[in-house]
């Protein structure tokens, strides 16, 4: 029997980190939905001073239950949208809300979760037409600011753990084309990198992963998750093609019925966090 039990968890293990896509089970019912008698965690708007851009800007962040703890917390920074801004994930994720439960469910590591504005410009409103170029080409810049202005200030400015082992990057959409280009781009700085239905804005999948065994290497977890009918599934498909047939280890979770919305990042999210930093 023992055996056996052993026999079926190695398989399992081996569906979910091979590559092939992962046999969806839902997110537990009201995973996402408030709940009272819990401990919760803070969100709040923090200032820092971008070299990159030349100017301060905005980011949201949440702070676990109990903390400051006397402990140091891994950094999950978390990506919007084209349309969105630092705000989006909050008003339309209730990202709290669901990082809460999951840390009262036991099934997350305590960590601080970074929201930041990823359109790195002067005037990084989510206002006009959202496809300038000036705009778009933002969203690449904000490479930069995260790595040499955003980090370092959350690491000198937090109780943080500063190896790359604790630090993750997840986002939807544009923010999930971001996270897989700079993620990927800097394994050196993460190694838990995942894109919720990621934009065309995600590099071709040789471009973006050019050196397949260096990934196998460093890499604690990719996570590739996005809905059926979400007509911007291709980008998904695509990189999850390269990294099976490259022997890179991912997740792929695909949402039946999922279109590109909050119902599916919201299923991102709870996925990704219980399985990061463990």
């Amino acid at each position: 029997m023992k055996r056996t039990a052993l026999v079926i968890f190695a398989f399992m293990v081996l569906v979910i980190y091979s590559g092939a896509q992962q046999a969806y089970q839902p997110s537990p019912a009201g995973f996402d939905q408030v709940r009272s008698g819990i401990p919760k965690g803070k969100i709040d708007t923090i200032s820092y001073d971008s070299e990159t851009v030349g100017v301060h800007r905005k980011a949201l962040i949440y702070t676990p239950p109990g903390y400051p703890s006397g402990e140091t917390y891994p950094v999950l920074y978390l990506l919007h949208g084209i349309g969105g801004d630092e705000k989006e994930w909050l008003n339309g994720g209730d990202p709290h809300v669901i990082l809460d439960n999951l840390l009262a469910d036991g099934k997350m590591v305590p960590m601080i979760v970074v929201m930041p504005n990823g359109r790195a410009m002067k005037d990084d409103r989510a206002g006009g037409n959202i496809f300038d170029r000036e705009k778009v080409e933002a969203f690449a810049t904000f490479e930069k600011d995260l790595l040499n202005d955003l980090i370092p200030y959350i690491e000198k400015n937090f109780p943080v753990r500063t190896d790359r082992e604790n630090r993750a990057i997840a986002g939807l959409s544009m923010g999930g084309g971001q996270s897989l280009n700079f993620g990927l781009g800097n394994l050196d700085t993460f190694a838990w990198v995942g894109g919720f239905s990621s934009a065309p804005n995600t590099k071709p999948p040789a471009e973006l992963l050019p050196d397949p065994q260096k990934a196998k290497e460093m890499l604690k977890l990719l996570w590739i998750s996005c809905g059926d009918k979400d007509n911007l599934i291709r980008m998904s498909q695509r990189t999850s093609e390269y990294l099976t047939e490259n022997g890179v280890p991912h997740v792929y979770r695909i949402i039946p019925d999922g279109q590109h919305d909050f119902k599916v990042w919201r299923d991102g999210l709870y996925q990704f966090a219980k399985s990061i930093f463990k």
